[in-house]
């Protein structure tokens, strides 16, 4: 029994040599490999040295390396540049690169823009569009082919010759349309939005503007004036007709009434003689 307490005891110092030693080297190794290790670092960093810039970043940071001639150096930042896509983890976030076709994106797979010569379509770089799609070079993506549209045909107009509906028989009548949507570069291109056809018409003589004008002027001053004149003559006539109905009123006042004439004929009535 008591052998194999002594024999434990042993086992179980050796194991905890063991453990020293690794925890010594491995803080000699990191020793060698950042002499320059500091605290109190600027910019974001946690840790930082020297030589390699930011080596770990504060909470909520990106860490990414940036290229200086030969060299990386490590920086924090708020989010990652053009380039680059953000992976969070629960020791440290990370700047990942984006694909080479790629200018940015939302992970490796999932491209938002793409570089020059390429076009983005469902999160990928192609250079040449999928059939049914056409590639748009101002947005650098694959969009749907768009056809013209446009809307129903007006009414024919009236029948015209030399934009008047007077002085011919034969002329032209014309209906429009008008263009609702405009076609992409593959899209079916419009048709034609004006249309004529020829028309028969009763000629009917046109009247000239200056010389119609002027004779519904005249012919409204004499109508005026021929209505002033009868409006004057009758009131001439009425006022004559009421002079002479008071004129005889007043003769009648002024003038004695006569007195009935005898019979002469009753006066040289014949007188009885026979007594």
């Amino acid at each position: 029994m008591q052998l194999r307490l002594i024999s434990w005891f042993f086992i179980t110092l050796n194991f905890m040599e063991y453990i020293g030693s690794q925890h010594a080297s491995r803080v000699r190794r990191q020793g060698r490999m950042h002499p320059n290790v500091s605290q109190g670092c600027q910019g974001g960093c946690a840790t930082c040295s020297d030589y390699n810039g930011c080596l770990s970043c504060k909470p909520r940071l990106f860490f990414v390396l940036e290229r200086i001639g030969m060299k990386q150096i490590g920086v924090c930042l708020s989010s990652c540049p053009s380039g680059y896509y953000g992976t969070r983890y629960p020791d440290i976030n990370k700047c990942a690169k984006c694909k080479a076709d790629c200018d940015t994106c939302f992970t490796r797979n999932f491209c938002t823009k793409c570089k020059s010569g390429f076009y983005l379509y469902s999160g990928k770089c192609l250079e040449k569009c999928p059939d049914g799609l056409e590639a748009n070079n101002h947005t650098m993506e694959c969009t749907s082919i768009v056809h013209c549209e446009t809307s129903e045909w007006s009414p024919w107009s009236p029948c015209m010759k030399k934009g008047k509906t007077c002085g011919f028989k034969r002329g032209n009548e014309v209906r429009v349309r008008e263009i609702v949507q405009h076609p992409s570069a593959r899209g079916n291109p419009c048709p034609a939005t004006t249309e004529s056809r020829k028309c028969i018409v009763q000629r009917k003589r046109c009247q000239k503007e200056g010389k119609g004008k002027k004779n519904r002027e005249e012919k409204r001053k004499k109508s005026n004036k021929d209505e002033s004149k009868e409006t004057r003559q009758e009131s001439k006539g009425r006022a004559a007709r009421r002079q002479n109905r008071e004129q005889r009123e007043n003769n009648n006042k002024t003038q004695p009434k006569k007195r009935k004439a005898p019979n002469k004929e009753q006066d040289l009535a014949p007188v009885d003689t026979a007594h």
